[in-house]
C-alpha cells in the first residue's frame, strides 16, 4: 500500500502542470521553425527579422514571449536528437489547421532569405511526414510562402 502511494506520488511530480505543458507545445514548435532555420547552418538577417513574427502568428503569442521562445529553442535545438521529439509533441495537441499553419510558417522562414537550400526542403518534408499532413497540402502550403 505504501509503496503504490509512493509511485502515485512519483507520477504526480512528474506530470507537468498545464502552464508547462502549454510552455512545452509552443517550444517545440519554435524549435522546428529553428530547424529550418539552421538547415543551411547559417541565420541571414531576413530569417532572424520574420521568425519572431512568425512565432507570434503561428502561436498566437506577445512578442516578449516570440523573442523568449527563439531564445530558447535556439539552445534546445542544439541538443536536439531528432525531429520526432518536437513533433509527437504537436501532433498530440495541435488540430490539422494548426499543423498546416506551422508548416506554412516553415516555408516562410525557408524562403525568407530569397533561396530554399535542399536542407531546408528537406527538413520541412520531413517534419510535414511526421506531422501526418499530405503531400499535397505540403505543396500547397509551399506555393502560397514562395516570394512572386
Amino acid at each position: 500500500m505504501i509503496a503504490q502511494l509512493k509511485q502515485f506520488l512519483r507520477e504526480l511530480q512528474d506530470t507537468p502542470s498545464p502552464e508547462e505543458q502549454a510552455h512545452q507545445l509552443k517550444l517545440a514548435a519554435a524549435c522546428m521553425l529553428m530547424e529550418v532555420v539552421f538547415a543551411d547552418e547559417q541565420m541571414s538577417g531576413a530569417e532572424a527579422a520574420i521568425l519572431p513574427e512568425l512565432l507570434e502568428k503561428t502561436l498566437q503569442i506577445g512578442s516578449a514571449e516570440a523573442d523568449a521562445l527563439v531564445a530558447e529553442a535556439t539552445q534546445r535545438g542544439q541538443n536536439a536528437t531528432s525531429l520526432f521529439e518536437f513533433t509527437s509533441i504537436i501532433n498530440d495537441n495541435f488540430s490539422v489547421e494548426q499543423k498546416q499553419q506551422l508548416v506554412l510558417a516553415m516555408w516562410q522562414i525557408a524562403y525568407a532569405d530569397g533561396q530554399l537550400c535542399r536542407y531546408e526542403d528537406q527538413i520541412i518534408r520531413r517534419c510535414s511526414d511526421l506531422l501526418y499532413l499530405k503531400h499535397s497540402e505540403l505543396i500547397q502550403l509551399r506555393n502560397q510562402a514562395m516570394p512572386h
